[in-house]
């Protein structure tokens, strides 16, 4: 089936996250994408998306607007607009929202799908559950 090649903010496959809305803009569900994933999100302030990794799929965060810490493995950095932290497969990263207001990013994941879990939560196994110090 050939699917559209623009996709509205309508369009998009709307995921419920924690009470926010994550946005699938690029998926092969909705267009004819077999290699990639895009999904527009809202870190509202003092929020994030814990401890995790993809077995399959390598991922890139780029920050829209505001600024998160971001964890990649045990390295952790303050990413701002217009910056990027790549993932490769199986590794371990999270995405915080220290700042008093919004932050909204870009995920991009590839492939297109996975053949076995998309995502696996470590946030409650050491050393990811007291590496932050919270």
């Amino acid at each position: 089936m050939n699917k559209p090649p623009f996709i509205t903010e309508a369009e998009a496959m709307k995921e419920d996250f924690k009470g926010r809305t994550n946005y699938w803009m690029c998926r092969p569900e909705i267009t004819n994408a077999k290699d990639l994933q895009i999904c527009r999100a809202v870190l509202p302030a003092g929020e994030g998306h814990d401890f995790h990794h993809h077995p399959e799929l390598e991922e890139a965060i780029y920050v829209i607007e505001g600024e998160v810490e971001q964890w990649v493995g045990a390295e952790k950095q303050i990413l701002k607009v217009g910056e990027v932290a790549h993932m490769p497969p199986g590794v371990v990263h999270a995405t915080f929202n220290l700042s008093g207001k919004d932050a909204m990013i870009l995920a991009i994941l590839s492939p297109g799908a996975a053949t076995g879990p998309f995502l696996i939560d470590v946030s409650g196994e050491e050393p990811w559950a007291s590496l932050r110090g919270c």
